[in-house]
């Protein structure tokens, strides 16, 4: 043992030094743990919600979302496109949306929350192929219609609010996921909202 006398400033820097590199660590160790609690991204997609910008939308246009591995469409149905709802209703099978393919506040001529735009799993309900949308053009498909969805892959037809014509393969309307309006230009894919 040394008679030296002790140098109690670089014991307190020591001591200061030590504390702050073991904090340090500690929070290097605790952030990536305390991140592994989240969602990976891959769960992100199974079901989490999407939210989807319809501010710059042009009437008669489509966007694309992917929610849970599938693709949701939103239509911007021009006053035409709504105006035609009705003059289809009698070859339609399932025109007032009696099937379960849409929440309850989509049950109803436009199957939406809004008039204006149509939320959908752009997913045929005959064998799971994607239609393709006709902005104009349906009436080469479906006498009367002038726009709606068209699955090239068995001839199935849907109307502009996705609802099915009679004599196709598929069995039910196209499917309407829960959505709701956050703003006036947003919309959540995935929840139902308080919103009715």
């Amino acid at each position: 043992m040394s008679n030296a006398p002790v140098d109690k400033g670089r014991r307190r820097f020591l001591t200061v030094a030590t504390s702050v590199v073991g904090a340090a660590g500690a929070v290097g160790v605790a952030v990536p743990f305390i991140a592994s609690w989240n969602p990976s991204e891959k769960a992100k997609n199974a079901g989490a919600p999407v939210e989807v910008n319809i501010g710059k939308a042009e009437p008669g246009q489509l966007i694309r979302v992917e929610w849970r591995g599938q693709p949701v469409w939103v239509v911007r149905r021009t006053p035409e496109m709504l105006a035609s709802l009705e003059a289809v209703n009698d070859q339609l099978r399932d025109p007032n949306s009696d099937e379960p393919q849409q929440p309850e506040y989509a049950k109803n001529l436009h199957r939406s929350r809004k008039e204006e735009y149509f939320v959908a799993v752009g997913i045929c309900t005959h064998l799971g192929c994607s239609p393709q949308f006709l902005d104009q053009g349906m009436a080469e498909y479906v006498e009367g219609a002038q726009s709606g969805f068209f699955c090239p892959c068995h001839g199935s037809t849907f109307d502009i609010a996705g609802r099915v014509f009679q004599g196709v393969p598929a069995p039910y309307n196209l499917v309407v996921p829960p959505h709701y309006y956050i703003n006036d230009n947003t919309i959540l894919v995935g929840e139902d909202g308080e919103q009715a």
